[in-house]
């Protein structure tokens, strides 16, 4: 079994930090491995060459192909945020087959904002509604009804479903599977933001088959904030990129040719890579990460924050607070929501004097851990809560 890892980290061991979900702390390898990138661009920029710019994104690609299962890394693409790859997204609807028999889209009630954004000027172009599938209110009981609720809402009229693993908020875990598959019956495009889940949760793409998988890298994938990761299947491998990077062109790397001005793009979900994607200070960190996460196991670092949080959930209900039931709860994301009239602000400053840092998001205490965290972390948080 997985045992605690916080001395991989560059946490100072005093802290208590279960934010996961908002930002990860970086790997002391990664952290090492991004000086050493920067340090290259900064005091060596002459002994950069053409491959540089290609070799660490394209390990990055092979090693993210396999933490979601997909197959094939020519399917992933290098992104600056979960914006960047559901803009693809919204780029490509117009190309969906039967579009003008289409009504609505379909998002989850209370999604993160880039989820509802990036969709808006997309409706209002192809006429299309937005059906928001509501949070039910029996926090308890509330996974099993808002999954019956969501594949409900999906019909012959859905163009597009948006859907998150688990919520960014209550930490409810919801049926991708049983969710792709209502979309293939019904024609709809699936893209998943993996966001509060990859690379703690385990994600197969050849099950789950969505259209697109969008990931941000600096929260469960430990990597550096500006950087992303988004699968993009085969409905995308023609489609419209949101800008025309000359690295995105098929022989990019032969700098002495460049102004041949090839047309075609590198294979498949390659065209939807952002401008300047080498990042070579940034790109090590996330690659030493995922090389790590890969090692760890991503079942058992879920199964590590499961017993983690588990050990103290009794004492959590025996206080009062409610957070979603165990068939439909995260082990690494829980949404706490707290009796009476606590100020749940106050609160959080509280925490915070005691070096302990969690999130307060729309109406629960969000506390987020990992492999990172050990049991007094939580002995202490719960110590607080109790006294409140």
């Amino acid at each position: 079994m997985l045992s605690c890892q916080k001395t991989r980290f560059a946490l100072k061991p005093t802290v208590h930090y279960l934010n996961g979900a908002a930002y990860s702390p970086a790997l002391r390898t990664a952290l090492e491995a991004g000086i050493a990138g920067f340090r290259m661009k900064a005091e060596t920029p002459y002994l950069i060459r053409p491959e540089h710019h290609f070799e660490t994104p394209d390990r990055i690609r092979s090693l993210f192909s396999d933490l979601v299962h997909a197959g094939d890394p020519d399917r992933i693409a290098l992104i600056p945020a979960v914006s960047y790859g559901l803009g693809v997204v919204a780029r490509n609807l117009h190309r969906l087959p039967g579009l003008a028999r289409k009504r609505n889209i379909v998002l989850i009630g209370e999604e993160f904002p880039n989820n509802v954004y990036a969709f808006e000027r997309m409706c209002a172009q192809h006429g299309l509604s937005v059906i928001t599938v509501a949070k039910p209110e029996q926090a308890g009981q509330r996974g099993a009804a808002w999954n019956a609720a969501l594949l409900q809402a999906i019909t012959a009229d859905t163009a597009l479903v948006v859907a998150s693993a688990v919520h960014w908020i209550y930490g409810t875990v919801f049926d991708l599977e049983a969710v792709g598959e209502r979309c293939r019956e019904h024609g709809a495009m699936f893209a998943v933001d993996g966001t509060q889940s990859v690379g703690v949760m385990p994600f197969d793409v050849q099950r789950i088959q969505p259209d697109a998988l969008i990931c941000a890298a600096y929260k469960w994938l430990l990597g550096p904030y500006g950087t992303g990761l988004a699968y993009f299947g085969p409905f995308f491998d023609d489609g419209e990129p949101l800008e025309e990077s000359w690295m995105n062109r098929a022989e990019s790397d032969q700098f002495a040719r460049l102004t041949r001005y090839e047309r075609a793009y590198r294979p498949k979900a390659q065209r939807y890579n952002a401008g300047e994607f080498s990042q070579f200070g940034q790109l090590p960190v996330l690659e030493a990460a995922l090389r790590q996460i890969l090692d760890w196991g991503v079942p058992e670092m879920q199964e590590y924050c499961r017993q983690l949080s588990g050990a103290v959930l009794p004492r959590w209900e025996a206080m009062g607070c409610s957070l979603e039931g165990p068939a439909h709860r995260a082990g690494h994301l829980l949404g706490l929501q707290l009796p009476g009239e606590v100020d749940t602000e106050a609160l959080v400053r509280q925490l915070a004097a005691q070096q302990v840092y969690v999130s307060l998001r729309g109406g629960a205490l969000r506390i987020s851990p990992n492999v990172y965290n050990n049991p007094e972390d939580l002995d202490v948080l719960t110590g607080i809560l109790a006294s409140v």
